[in-house]
């Protein structure tokens, strides 16, 4: 996810209704709208699917176009749409969308749960880590963030960021500098793309460096890099990722509902997804991507169905 949505989310409920009457409506397009209109008790269930994706959100992309694979295969017609967070909830709120997979609670989605929140169904969270983190390669001889500067030297009195407007970056300014006493090291304000390359040069070359992160991201896959432990909690708690559906999809899509609320997904299975996704592959093409993820990880839906039926 992008750091910047992830502190600046709660603003946007505002922005939405208005975004909404300049045209940025949805199709109606919900199974459950489709089912409705049939008349038939006997009728068929829908075995169309729309997921909802929070623009710019890695971990969302990731694990919708994993679900859509998986329902792909069992004869579903999925279709995915991709808008910012409150479009999407007030879609979901009025039946316009299925499914999303990127909720972050109890902080970044407060506000659209509270709204919506009764006209949402909550399928549970398949990821209770996301968080914000200043993270150093593996080999890095320290551990903590209370350690760091003592040894400010060892990373060239440098912690690499990322864009100025991220919640990142605030909260590393604000928070973690004055907590941790960082204030003699050179705080670089730049952008993702080149705190990557700095984090790959730098571990490509054995050398020590210190970067703002969050997880889940790729770059956990990708470099050999921890985060420092933070005593003090200064980077804030850890949230979980929650699925939710709009109201009477459990109802109308019982299997999927069960499949969607069995699904948890380690931080080797995440990041090793987005690191085919969006690193090795560079998000070409995101479906190619799951399958080749699949592959790699076999008894992956296997063991998702028998989570749902244990």
């Amino acid at each position: 996810m992008s750091p910047a949505r992830h502190h600046q989310a709660r603003r946007r409920t505002a922005i939405v209704a208005s975004s909404l009457a300049l045209g940025l409506g949805l199709a109606a397009c919900a199974s459950g709208e489709t089912d409705s209109g049939s008349g038939s008790a006997s009728a068929e269930p829908s075995k169309d699917i729309t997921i909802a994706i929070h623009t710019g959100w890695d971990e969302g992309i990731a694990v919708s176009h994993l679900f859509k694979a998986i329902l792909e295969d069992e004869g579903y017609t999925v279709r995915t749409e991709t808008a910012d967070p409150g479009i999407v909830y007030t879609g979901m709120a009025g039946g316009d969308f299925d499914v999303n997979f990127d909720m972050w609670l109890p902080l970044t989605h407060a506000d659209y749960q509270e709204q919506y929140g009764d006209d949402l169904e909550d399928l549970g969270y398949w990821y209770d880590d996301a968080k914000l983190t200043i993270a150093v390669n593996e080999d890095a001889p320290i551990d903590s963030l209370d350690e760091l500067a003592a040894n400010a030297d060892l990373f060239g009195n440098r912690i690499v960021g990322i864009e100025s407007g991220a919640g990142l970056t605030r909260i590393t300014q604000d928070e973690a500098i004055p907590t941790y006493g960082l204030d003699d090291m050179d705080f670089v304000i730049s952008s993702t793309p080149a705190m990557l390359a700095e984090l790959k040069a730098k571990t490509d070359a054995g050398e020590n460096v210190a970067v703002t992160l969050w997880r889940p991201h790729w770059a956990y896959d990708a470099f050999p890099v921890k985060d420092l432990e933070d005593p003090e909690g200064a980077m804030g708690d850890a949230e979980k990722i929650h699925s939710v559906a709009r109201t009477g999809f459990t109802a109308d899509h019982p299997d999927v509902a069960s499949w969607i609320s069995a699904l948890t997904l380690s931080d080797e299975q995440l990041f090793s997804l987005e690191n085919i996704m969006f690193n090795e592959n560079e998000g070409s093409d995101n479906d190619a991507s799951v399958r080749e993820w699949l592959e790699a990880n076999p008894t992956f839906v296997d063991d998702l169905k028998a989570a749902a039926k244990g």
